[in-house]
């Protein structure tokens, strides 16, 4: 489970890149109940913060780098931006963006990992991440579709200190890889990994890409929120087995994410 007590290697916050910021909120408020509040002024605020019960869950920002599509971007806390910079360089990633201050509150930087991937890191300040996570309205996964699986274990274990379990889905359906942050127990696992052949990563023209999943209390009535506000969804509502009922789902910009309501018991 993610928790928001981030250790290093951990998802500790995320945030979408959106062509527009309003749109963005007005659908995520919709979809999740979030709480949309604005950090800049005027007609066209630059982004700001979403909130659900009171609680940051997530970022939201303008999207200005040429060419690039809309989706959500995943930070893992660090304890030295700069140190994991150095060490994505050596493992064969990219910088997408190199380390910087935002103020008091951290140090952040972006990459691609070495088949293309993107993610980022977060060195906390004053500012830890998110404020809820693992509830209805949350981040509760991270998940890595890769063209590589073992390729991203290499580079992300050596990375981060990562240990991975293998499972089988069912019917066939390939292995996934669960992610456990370096050093713990596997009841504080985060993530996934899969591996799908380039032609099926249709979002990305082949590039693999992490996106978040989030929980939510009921999946077939979020799934309805999704298209009703103008968002597509690109498999689901379904169960899958010891995990829960999801749906992936696109935004009206095809920014991607899951929607979850976990198996109880």
């Amino acid at each position: 489970m993610i928790t928001t007590d981030a250790v290093p290697g951990s998802p500790c916050w995320l945030d979408l890149g959106a062509p527009d910021v309003r749109a963005a909120a007005a659908f995520y408020g919709s979809v999740l109940g979030w709480e949309y509040e604005s950090m800049g002024e005027g007609d066209h605020p630059e982004g700001g913060m979403f909130r659900k019960d009171g609680k940051i869950v997530a970022g939201l920002g303008q999207l200005t780098e040429k060419g690039a599509r809309s989706a959500w971007m995943i930070y893992y806390n660090v304890a030295d931006a700069d140190a994991t910079t150095e060490a994505v360089e050596r493992a064969g990633g990219t910088v997408r963006v190199p380390p910087m201050d935002l103020e008091e509150y951290g140090r952040m930087a972006q990459y691609n990992d070495p088949l293309g991937g993107q993610f980022a890191v977060w060195q906390p300040g004053t500012d830890k991440g998110v404020e809820l996570v693992d509830e209805p309205g949350s981040l509760s996964w991270a998940e890595l579709y890769t063209t590589d699986a073992a390729a991203a274990k290499e580079f992300y274990g050596g990375l981060f200190g990562w240990s991975f379990s293998d499972m089988e889905l069912p019917g066939g359906g390939g292995t996934y890889s669960l992610i456990t942050p370096a050093g713990l127990p596997v009841e504080r696992m985060h993530g996934g990994l899969m591996e799908l052949s380039a032609e099926h990563l249709t979002l990305t023209g082949g590039r693999p890409y992490w996106h978040p999943v989030f929980a939510v209390e009921d999946c077939d009535a979020t799934a309805a929120k999704v298209t009703a506000a103008g968002g597509s969804l690109m498999m689901g509502p379904e169960d899958a087995e010891g995990v829960g009922r999801l749906a992936i789902c696109l935004d009206p910009s095809n920014a991607d994410f899951v929607v979850l309501t976990p198996s109880r018991g």
